[in-house]
């Protein structure tokens, strides 16, 4: 194997897992763009981008030599660009075709990741590729131009002189992979490279790129598709094509004649054409909305780091004040600003909006109501609401459970909507908001709403309430996430066998979040996931409870009153009551809560939380201020202890428990039970 090709095999290498996340991308917006195109089918826009998305992906993979992506996307190509030009119209059926064809070429991109493409076309792809070219109108797809190894027997010989922009390096693109995919239009008997450009060695920029190149090219393909090699570096490049006839003799290296402008102009496309830069551009900074490619796992690593730092520096600032030195007290306090805005900076990194998580359920929704037979209405509201990637990530699986299960059980058949005076068409809104330091989630549906009676005897049913008795609405409909609850007559692909729902809210619960049901019978049903933003960083409200130290979010956090005296009786787990400005506020007890076993203070004070609609007050021995807090998860000796969603190490070493604000007032509002047991917050166990 000479030196070309381990240059070759390394830059796949290299390379491929870019390629393969760029197409992924563009799979996504391809059934974005098709399912836009259901609504407005003539939105030329919109087609231009559908067309430009599987051109990307075609064009990607040829690079890369992946033929099976490239042939079959080739048939898909040729259909979109029929569909663009008006030859054939978007109808539901072909719509789905196309759909049925972009899960194909994801599990083709799938396989080139794996290493799986064996070259093989199954059947199921084969009658794919029949059926779209046997689409009225449309005709049979021209085959991909094939591989070409040897001098081609027929065909015409292209000219190319291409120079390459200085950026080229910079915007990712490599020369060698473009002069490869040329090699797989024909054959390439002659090749030059103009390294007249390059500077001296000791005025090299290794980042810049100087290199031209004069190619002989041999092959039958059009001149559209020779200049489809350049599409991605046309702005960063100057290409010539001019057609030349074939001589018989291919020994010596061709030597180009100087262009005429008719040549030039004919053969060279606008775009590609010779460019005069603005000198004064030339040197103008780089455009600011340009994106870079993070690897997720390195970004990871710098959010760890970063929360080291947070604590280091809370204990540097802690030992400066023990100094009582201004200068070094000062010094701290300017690095603890550093540390915060680099914080909230490269947490801002991972915010990403939910919207993109929200528009891959147009297809569920999409077929999975065409399954069932029900005509359907989706939107999405907040969509550019953002939080953290880890999140987003997390929550998909969840979301998909509650949209399915509120396609299925909550909109009604079209003829039963009629009945019951309702439009045929039922509406499901998936939305996003931010509210009070965290994100809510609601997924609304105007169906039957749940069967309340319904739910409550399959409860009595199977013991989860004591039989006669009627506990509240809200309770009733979180029955509905006990493990193995269905009150479904048959069994169905979609749901049935109570598996799931408990699923849901347990993966909900350890994102620290908290799931929720409201519903009305024949009006329809609304289920709220709250969760917070981030699961790496937060800002904190420290407080004291004799030797134990707890963290409140601070954007939960009111207001704080001190030495309010309760109203009323105090109970076992220290629930009463305080007035505050002429209302009743409820409040708890963290020592009775919890049993800390340390006498109660002659003064306290009252945190006033809000969660959600519900406002409580938690009585606290100390007030310790806002705390940088960075989120470390409980050990399994404390993963059970309710209330809780993870700890904290202090400047001084000792570890606080974070509260989850929300399962905080579920746990201080439930009736009087053993209580959870805490006799300080010692480290060892506590973090793992």
């Amino acid at each position: 194997m000479n030196s070309n090709d381990d240059s070759d095999n390394s830059f796949i290498r290299e390379a491929l897992p870019a390629f393969i996340s760029e197409a992924q991308e563009q799979t996504e917006q391809l059934e974005q763009l098709l399912l836009q195109l259901e609504d407005t089918p003539d939105d030329r826009e919109l087609l231009d981008a559908l067309f430009r998305c599987a051109h990307t992906v075609k064009g990607s993979a040829g690079i890369f030599g992946l033929d099976a992506v490239v042939g079959f996307t080739h048939h898909v190509e040729s259909l979109l660009d029929r569909l663009r030009e008006g030859q054939v119209v978007l109808t539901p059926a072909l719509s789905t075709l196309l759909l049925r064809c972009n899960d194909e070429i994801r599990a083709l991109i799938d396989a080139a990741a794996n290493g799986d493409d064996d070259g093989v076309v199954p059947p199921a792809r084969a009658a794919l590729i029949t059926s779209l070219q046997a689409v009225p109108g449309a005709g049979a797809a021209p085959a991909p131009a094939p591989v070409v190894t040897e001098p081609a027997a027929t065909g015409v010989r292209w000219q190319l002189s291409v120079a390459f922009g200085a950026d080229t390096f910079r915007n990712g693109m490599d020369p060698l992979a473009i002069l490869n995919y040329l090699r797989t239009l024909g054959h390439i008997p002659h090749l030059v490279c103009d390294s007249a450009a390059v500077p001296e060695l000791d005025l090299l920029d290794p980042e810049s790129c100087h290199l031209g190149f004069e190619v002989a090219l041999d092959t039958s393909a059009a001149q559209e598709a020779i200049e489809s090699a350049f599409s991605f570096v046309r702005d960063d490049c100057t290409l010539q094509l001019q057609l030349q006839p074939q001589t018989g003799s291919d020994t010596a290296p061709p030597t180009p004649p100087a262009p005429t402008p008719e040549t030039t102009a004919t053969a060279a496309p606008k775009q590609a054409q010779a460019r005069v830069r603005d000198p004064a551009s030339a040197a103008a900074p780089a455009d600011d909305q340009r994106f870079i490619r993070v690897q997720a796992d390195r970004l990871d690593a710098v959010i760890n780091l970063l929360g080291e730092l947070v604590i280091a520096g809370a204990g540097a600032s802690l030992l400066a004040r023990e100094t009582r030195q201004s200068s070094l007290i000062e010094a701290n306090e300017q690095i603890g600003q550093l540390i915060e805005e680099i914080r909230n900076g490269t947490l801002q990194l991972r915010m990403v909006p939910i919207g993109e998580t929200f528009s891959r359920f147009r297809r569920v929704v999409r077929d999975t109501a065409a399954e069932l037979g029900k005509d359907v209405l989706f939107d999405i509201v907040g969509g550019e609401t953002e939080l953290d990637k880890s999140v987003v990530e997390r929550i998909a699986d969840p979301l998909m459970h509650l949209v399915r299960n509120a396609l299925d059980h909550g909109l009604e058949p079209p003829a039963q909507r009629v009945e019951s005076g309702k439009p045929a068409q039922g509406t499901l809104t998936l939305s996003a908001c931010h509210e009070a330091g965290s994100i809510l989630i609601r997924i609304t549906d105007d169906g039957r709403g749940i069967q309340r009676d319904k739910v409550l005897a399959r409860a009595w049913e199977r013991g989860l309430v004591e039989r006669g008795v009627t506990p509240p609405d809200a309770e009733i409909f979180q029955l509905i996430f006990e493990p193995g609850f269905s009150t479904a007559e048959k069994v169905t692909n979609l749901s049935g066998r109570g598996v799931g729902m408990d699923v849901v809210r347990r993966n909900i619960e350890a994102l620290r979040g908290s799931v929720n049901i409201q519903s009305r019978p024949g009006q329809g049903s609304t289920i709220e996931i709250r969760l917070p933003l981030t699961l790496a960083i937060i800002d904190g409200f420290l407080v004291g409870v004799g030797n134990s130290r707890f963290i409140l979010p601070l954007d939960a956090v009111v207001e704080v009153i001190e030495n309010r005296p309760t109203t009323g009786s105090v109970d076992a787990r220290g629930r009463a009551c305080v007035e505050l400005r002429g209302q009743v506020l409820p409040v708890v007890s963290l020592r009775a809560l919890y049993a800390l076993e340390s006498p109660a203070p002659e003064r306290s004070s009252v945190v006033v939380i809000q969660a959600g609609v519900q406002r409580f007050g938690v009585r606290v021995d100390q007030l310790l201020g806002q705390h940088q807090t960075v989120i470390k998860p409980l050990g399994r000796m404390f993963r059970s202890l309710r209330g809780m969603s993870g700890s904290s190490i202090l400047a001084n070493g000792e570890v606080a428990l974070i509260f989850d604000v929300h399962s905080l007032s579920q746990l201080a509002a439930e009736p009087a039970a053993p209580t959870p047991r805490v006799v300080s917050t010692p480290s060892e166990g506590l973090v793992s």
